[in-house]
């Protein structure tokens, strides 16, 4: 069933993986490589701001050698998938998105050092808006409007990196507590004014922050909504049980009536049929 949703659900998204007509071996190679891949995606982030905030060689060295391996991961996965395919450019072309991710950790480790210029800050942002999208799309499943503890449980979990990011990225920020507060203010869009992101990595941080916080807050409500939308259609469901099996007896009832009713006519038809044949015979 997940693998199904994966192929038809996520291919118009560049994500739809092997499909299920392909080879038996492409289908079981991409159910182990799937979620590695997702992992793998997670590497840009730190490589991103480890790059922006610390620009020492070390940290460059450190940075580029994340997207190298990202590169890697991602090109010797779809190189045995695309061996294992019996449609290898179908495969290929139904996973654009990872191809596309893949080409932007080959370019990232050929760009210069900050401070960016705009065309690099451009491209660089638009590759991890593509990272971000494809680790929405891989972890859709777990987050769903009918799993309110789930969103619950995952929206703190959010949040309490988001503070810890912003307690690394913004220099106004002086304790977890504040970072917390800032990740806070940005996930729920409040603005109160007495924090705000300073530095361009802080900055571009919140973004994926704010709409990080619109995502979860959106499938919380959904969530709640949903439960009590589910609670009414029960009770609908439990009274058109009701009013059914009501009319089921309703006809049963009127089935018997009528069997008699058919029953007597019959008796009475007979009846009358005898009483015409004695009368015939009296006559003769």
């Amino acid at each position: 069933m997940t693998d199904h949703m994966i192929d038809h659900g996520l291919g118009g998204y560049g994500l739809g993986g092997a499909s299920a007509h392909d080879g038996p071996r492409a289908v079981r190679a991409w159910r182990q490589l799937r979620w590695g891949l997702c992992a793998l995606s997670f590497c840009a982030i730190p490589a991103f701001y480890v790059e922006l905030t610390v620009p020492t060689p070390l940290a460059l060295s450190l940075s580029r050698t994340l997207y190298v391996g990202m590169f890697a991961g991602f090109a010797l996965s779809f190189t045995w998938l695309a061996h294992l395919s019996r449609r290898p450019k179908t495969l290929l072309a139904n996973n654009w998105l990872d191809l596309l991710i893949a080409l932007g950790a080959a370019l990232s480790t050929g760009f210069g050092t900050p401070p960016w210029q705009p065309v690099e800050w451009l491209l660089r942002l638009s590759f991890m808006g593509v990272v971000a999208l494809r680790i929405v799309l891989s972890l859709r499943e777990f987050v769903t409007p009918n799993r309110l503890m789930w969103l619950l449980l995952a929206g703190a979990l959010v949040l309490a990196m988001a503070g810890a990011g912003f307690y690394w990225l913004e220099p106004h920020v002086h304790s977890y507590s504040e970072g917390l507060w800032l990740a806070f203010e940005s996930s729920a869009t409040v603005g109160y004014g007495d924090i705000a992101p300073t530095t361009p990595a802080s900055r571009v941080f919140a973004a994926f922050v704010v709409l990080l916080g619109y995502g979860m807050l959106s499938l919380v409500f959904a969530s709640i909504a949903a439960a009590f939308i589910g609670k009414e259609e029960r009770a609908l469901r439990r009274e058109m049980h009701r009013d059914i099996k009501h009319l089921n007896d309703e006809i049963v009832r009127l089935h018997a009536e009528l069997k008699a009713l058919r029953q007597t006519i019959d008796a009475a038809a007979r009846r009358s049929d005898a009483a015409a044949g004695s009368v015939t015979r009296s006559d003769e």
